[in-house]
């Protein structure tokens, strides 16, 4: 997941600067949770992690829909457990890393240096969000299991849906792992200002709005993984424009990681859709509504309180995830669950399907006119890179 991505808020974790008027205040996660200057300059304080400004709705879905996914377990069994790989024919990050018990070690760091040397600070500024993100995976494990009637009761259930919430998680954690070790080789980097970056967004956790719902959840997490498929894909290919073949196939191969999964969260939507349509398309306007938000919105490393942001418009300005991604993510989401088809729906049920159908276009054309779209932003410091300016 890393995703999963700028910031008008209901961008992922990559949302793009030029949109920030478009954000609704109650909604505005970048900017409203992040730790206050006070808080992180009264070092005797322990760690508090941001405060919540908007109402938490919790379990707002009724038991009889809960036993839905009660019933589905067999189904979950036979469909969505076959998108996971058996360990032993899954990739390793020492795949795809020097090996340490080879004779030729040392040449190995010496080539991937070289290689490190020909790519520019902003890249590595994509390169290292990414990285932070996929390295949160605890707090995203820890939502899948606030989520009602799919959650991992026992910690070691047999479930259906706490065996893909456990074996996603481990196929997950090799993306950080695997770009962690390759940043530490590259010596491009501020290592220690990145372990602080991920210290401190664990330990602030995340909040998609979810409401301990199932439909929302499996909603949000459709979203994710194609926005994380996304971002990998572009930096691989940016990587590959550098002269860097083997981080292109680094990137590429946990590209390919997000791409299986978010085949299988959308086939649990598409389950959604076939059994309780009116309920499933009302869950998908809500989440839209309230704006997709990815997991790194309460990124800080300590000194940036805008870092989500600075980290979103590098990204923006680099193309590797931008508002019409995200507006392409979702009209892909409308039309892989046929939103426009579906039929017997509800007065609100059939306001939703509207909203969902129009939201694209309605996205686009607001990101066209919104002011700031000059290509050329200022230059900062990022901590990462040992506090050399990239441009935003």
């Amino acid at each position: 997941m890393a995703l999963k991505l700028p910031s008008f808020s209901f961008l992922s974790s990559f949302a793009p600067p030029q949109m920030a008027s478009l954000r609704s205040p109650k909604f505005c996660m970048a900017s409203m949770l992040s730790t206050g200057p006070k808080e992180v300059e009264n070092v005797k304080k322990p760690f508090s992690p941001p405060r919540e400004m908007h109402v938490q709705i919790t379990h707002s879905v009724p038991p009889e829909k809960i036993e839905i996914f009660k019933s589905l377990e067999n189904w979950a069994e036979q469909n969505i457990l076959v998108h996971l790989k058996p360990v032993e024919k899954c990739w390793q990050p020492q795949d795809f890393l020097p090996d340490p018990a080879s004779d030729g070690f040392h040449e190995q760091i010496k080539e991937l240096r070289n290689r490190a040397n020909e790519i520019p600070d902003d890249y590595y500024i994509i390169l290292v969000g990414d990285m932070i993100t996929e390295e949160a995976l605890p707090t995203y494990q820890t939502m899948l299991n606030t989520l009602d009637g799919v959650r991992d009761e026992t910690g070691a259930s047999m479930t259906s849906w706490a065996t893909w919430t456990r074996a996603w998680t481990a196929e997950e954690n090799r993306h950080g792992d695997l770009l962690n070790k390759y940043l530490y080789l590259s010596g491009r980097v501020d290592m220690k200002q990145i372990e602080k970056t991920i210290q401190y967004l664990i330990g602030s956790g995340m909040d998609p709005q979810t409401e301990n719902s199932p439909y929302l959840g499996f909603i949000y997490t459709s979203f994710q993984e194609r926005a994380t498929f996304i971002s990998h894909g572009n930096t691989a290919r940016l990587a590959k424009d550098h002269g860097d073949f083997n981080l292109a196939q680094i990137c590429g191969t946990i590209a390919s990681d997000e791409k299986r999964h978010e085949t299988a969260y959308t086939k649990i939507v598409e389950k959604l859709f076939e059994i309780d349509p009116d309920g499933t398309v009302l869950a998908f306007a809500n989440m839209m509504k309230k704006k997709i938000s990815m997991p790194a919105h309460l990124m800080y490393d300590g000194r940036d309180h805008n870092l989500f942001e600075h980290f979103s418009a590098v990204a923006q300005r680099l193309g590797v995830y931008t508002a019409k991604d995200y507006a392409d993510i979702l009209e892909f989401l409308v039309g892989r669950w046929q939103v426009e088809k579906l039929v017997g729906l509800s007065a609100e049920g059939r306001k939703a399907q509207d909203f969902l159908c129009r939201l694209p276009p309605r996205i686009r054309r607001l990101e066209e006119r919104a002011p700031g779209r000059a290509k050329q932003g200022p230059s900062i410091p990022f901590s990462w890179v040992f506090n050399r300016e990239v441009k935003l």
